[in-house]
């Protein structure tokens, strides 16, 4: 078994280091953010940390690197105020990751990829068409986290969308069922398989 300490980490070659460390945390969630900026220019962005973080109110956050340099998702969910967030599938995940490349503000990314917007409602910012699940999102506050110069984003679910075949009657969205992906480290994508849903565990009594 491969053993590293914290000096072998910060003495590795960059590239490596940064597979090794995003990938140790285990599989982590694909999503695409979608936004449109005060002129009017959609964007959409691939994430992969977006995380719950209550139920009541129905919270989710992601982490978003430093702001030093141009972070149009960034610019768009504060100037409105609203974004989305869209799980990615199977059949999407190439040009998904492609919304990575960093273009100009003035280029939406939807025009780059075979990715399609759609607007519900009165709702300003774009979602990913076809998407399993689609949320839109109210800014909420953002959280520096100085000791890694990130920030925590944190939103509000204003509107959630599912899938019919998605949704349990208990409420669990089977996201097998979507072929939804997931990110092991930074540009490795996989499909996750159902295995089984278990009960909510209570204490075992003293044998």
């Amino acid at each position: 078994m491969h053993f590293f300490n914290n000096q072998d980490i910060n003495q590795l070659d960059k590239i490596f280091r940064i597979n090794l460390i995003n990938s140790c945390s285990g599989f982590k969630s694909a999503n695409l953010l979608g936004t449109i900026s005060e002129k009017g220019i959609t964007n959409v962005a691939v994430f992969s940390s977006v995380t719950h973080l209550g139920s009541n109110p129905p919270t989710l956050g992601f982490i978003l690197r430093p702001t030093t340099v141009p972070r149009n998702t960034h610019k768009n969910l504060k100037d409105l105020g609203y974004f989305t967030i869209n799980h990615i599938w199977e059949a999407i995940f190439e040009d998904a990751h492609h919304t990575s490349a960093k273009y100009p503000d003035d280029i939406s990314e939807f025009d780059m990829t075979n990715l399609e917007p759609e607007f519900k409602g009165n709702y300003k910012a774009p979602f990913v068409k076809n998407a399993p699940v689609q949320m839109a999102m109210k800014f909420v506050e953002e959280i520096y986290v100085p000791s890694n110069d990130v920030m925590l984003v944190v939103a509000q679910i204003e509107e959630l969308y599912v899938k019919d075949e998605l949704l349990q009657k208990d409420g669990l969205i089977n996201l097998s069922k979507g072929n939804v992906l997931t990110i092991n480290g930074l540009d490795t994508y996989a499909v996750p398989k159902f295995k089984k849903q278990l009960s909510y565990q209570r204490p075992k009594e003293n044998k």
